[in-house]
């Protein structure tokens, strides 16, 4: 069995600024005003961890790797649910120390899982989602390489990640799509919520990704702005779900990167975590994607595609205690990448980098949805530039550390689906 890496090993991402970094983006107990002030109070977040627990539960029972399954899945069941309750009455010294965070609750049901045996009970589902994938993969790609216009693919790429990213048996919502047949790639790509998105910088990720400030390249000197460098030359992905959401969502992205002239390296997961790609499972996979995909194989034979354990053991993150095998790989790296809702959104939204960062996500709980202003399936595109770490001229949703006003790649704020500059609603404390 892979471990997680140990705590005395793990290190920090080289580019993430540690002074008053925190992990988590969503207080867990905000106190008796949470309701007045229009948040999920802690009761509403032990529920999101208590509407998982079925989809666990069936997925542990049906685990072949795992003698009397059926019984030692109920017996996962009772005792998370009774560490819930635990931790709804605040008895929860004995778990762990401080208040809750996801990264907590995550860790306390993976390890209820483990105790019974269950190292990896959603292994067969990722091997059923990963071949389903490779043969949607083919189309995508052609779809993708179809389009001329690089303002234009980027947003196929984009949208295709979102699509991905529905792919979800952690989320109860998402979960549902799943068994009731409703999570296509193709379908849940076209029924995506319209640009502006909920936190939306893609306007400014645009213009940098093409080539020049926006306004320049609206005087239509396009020929100008398309000889421009790319301005990346290594990037690290941190990856999500396996699946629709690695296959077809950011092994696309991955491979423009490439195609453009840019190193990367996706870090999954060490330790299998729901149905989150490990990278144990992911170097395989982009063999599989380049055995029929010419540029994938020329970028895994150069040296410029690569997979890497992330060191970690959750479907969220901390990003001061990854392998060291990643953070070496990450040394050098201009762009980071965080993808999906656990690492982009519930850790990791508002942390800071010494370079360019992207974190999107599909927001699959309404708790996330009320602390971002939006709803259920609304998507996250944040980009910041180097050496900043939230919105422009907006409310983040945690304080300045160091005063600093903080930027995106264009300084041109982020706005909202009616047009509005966005404001993320202050969840944290």
């Amino acid at each position: 069995m892979a471990t997680p890496t140990p705590a005395a090993a793990a290190v920090p991402l080289p580019q993430l600024v540690t002074d008053g970094y925190r992990a988590t983006t969503f207080e867990y107990d905000p106190g008796p005003d949470a309701e007045a002030r229009g948040i999920p109070g802690k009761r509403e977040w032990i529920e999101v961890f208590r509407a998982s627990v079925p989809e666990f539960r069936k997925r542990a029972a049906s685990d072949p790797r795992v003698a009397d399954a059926a019984s030692l899945a109920d017996a996962f069941a009772a005792a998370f649910d009774e560490t819930l309750n635990a931790i709804l009455r605040g008895d929860h010294a004995g778990l762990f120390d401080g208040e809750p965070t996801v990264l907590k609750l995550c860790a306390l049901r993976d390890a209820a899982l483990r105790e019974r045996g269950f190292e990896d009970c959603f292994a067969d589902v990722k091997a059923e989602e990963n071949d389903a994938a490779l043969v949607v993969l083919p189309s995508v790609l052609a779809e993708i390489d179809g389009i001329l216009d690089a303002r234009d693919r980027l947003l196929a790429l984009v949208r295709g990640a979102f699509a991905g990213n529905v792919f979800d048996l952690g989320a109860a919502a998402s979960a549902k799509m799943h068994a009731d047949g409703d999570a296509g790639f193709h379908a849940t790509r076209a029924a995506l919520k319209p640009r502006p998105w909920c936190v939306d910088d893609f306007d400014a990720l645009a213009a940098k990704w093409v080539g020049g400030d926006e306004d320049e390249d609206k005087d239509g000197d396009e020929k100008t702005a398309a000889r421009r460098p790319f301005p990346y030359k290594k990037c690290v992905m941190f990856v999500d779900n396996a699946g629709a959401d690695v296959v077809l969502g950011m092994l696309p992205l991955a491979r423009e990167l490439t195609r453009r002239g840019c190193d990367v390296t996706l870090a999954a997961n060490e330790t299998p975590s729901i149905n989150d790609i490990t990278a144990r499972e992911l170097v395989p996979l982009i063999r599989r994607v380049a055995e029929f995909d010419p540029a994938t194989r020329a970028a895994v034979e150069e040296g410029r595609l690569r997979a890497v354990s992330s060191g970690s053991d959750l479907p969220v993150i901390d990003l001061t205690k990854i392998s060291p095998a990643a953070a070496t790989a990450a040394a050098g790296a201009d762009l980071i990448v965080l993808e999906g809702m656990g690492r982009a959104i519930e850790t990791n939204l508002n942390a800071r980098f010494t370079v360019d960062v992207l974190k999107l996500g599909m927001v699959k709980h309404p708790e996330v949805a009320t602390c971002l202003g939006g709803t259920l399936y609304d998507c996250v595109l944040r980009g910041e530039a180097e050496g900043c770490g939230s919105l422009s001229e907006s409310r983040s949703s945690r304080p300045e550390a160091d005063g600093q006003a903080r930027r995106h790649f264009t300084s041109r704020g982020t706005h909202a689906r009616d047009g509005t500059r966005h404001s993320v609603r202050i969840c944290y404390g």
